[in-house]
């Protein structure tokens, strides 16, 4: 039997307006942030699956949504929810500055 965790979380910032780069480049780095944290907790070959999916709506708010999935075999030893939710954690937080950054508050 496998070990899995799903997690999702959305937040809400107001920005100035953002060019298509700026929307790929916030959707990347939530991705790059959450793998790093896995990767760097797990060995590649204790992960059996792992998923990542970002999006993001423009209207007058920035609504990101960063999901990760993450599977490991049984006889590895992990928190697999807690490591979810850490690595969601921490690319909210990265794609938060960045956000800052790129609205002169930074």
């Amino acid at each position: 039997m496998e070990e899995s965790s799903k997690g999702r979380r959305v937040i809400h910032i107001g920005l100035p307006p953002l060019s298509e780069e700026e929307l790929i480049e916030i959707g990347e780095l939530a991705q790059e942030t959450v793998l790093k944290r896995i990767f760097g907790a797990l060995n590649r070959g204790d992960v059996k699956d792992v998923d990542v999916t970002t999006r993001i709506n423009l209207g007058d708010t920035l609504d990101l949504e960063v999901e990760a999935y993450l599977e490991v075999p049984v006889f590895v030893k992990a928190d697999v929810e807690k490591l979810v939710e850490e690595a969601l954690e921490e690319a909210y937080s990265v794609v938060e500055r960045r956000l800052r950054e790129i609205a002169g508050k930074g």
